[in-house]
């Protein structure tokens, strides 16, 4: 866990706060032994910015070991957050477009 967000994450939990706070994300959330970048335990939805370190196989256990909690994993660039963020949005608002009905109350 880190004190200070990256600049990515930084325009992430702005854009999340302003077009998707009744979903109620959270940063810096522990779950299924990892700590993921954002997370909606009403969406079931985990939101995980990446710079270039990251991609393969790491990346695809750890996704199919939050998806065994019963989340979805979307990933981002970082690069895309910060130069694409109408994009980002569109792309989240799609995901959760088909999250459980049940869970938003």
């Amino acid at each position: 866990m880190r004190r200070e967000p990256t600049l990515a994450e930084a325009a992430m939990w702005r854009l999340l706060r302003a077009q998707f706070a009744p979903w109620r994300f959270r940063r810096q959330v522990p779950l299924a032994h990892a700590i993921c970048d954002f997370a909606s335990h009403r969406a079931r939805l985990v939101i995980e910015i990446d710079g270039g370190q990251h991609g393969g196989a790491d990346d695809a256990a750890r996704d199919a070991m939050i998806a065994r909690e019963g989340y979805r994993v979307v990933r981002f660039w970082n690069n895309e957050v910060l130069d694409n963020s109408e994009g980002v949005a569109q792309v989240l608002a799609g995901v959760l477009q088909h999250a459980p009905p049940s869970n938003l109350r």
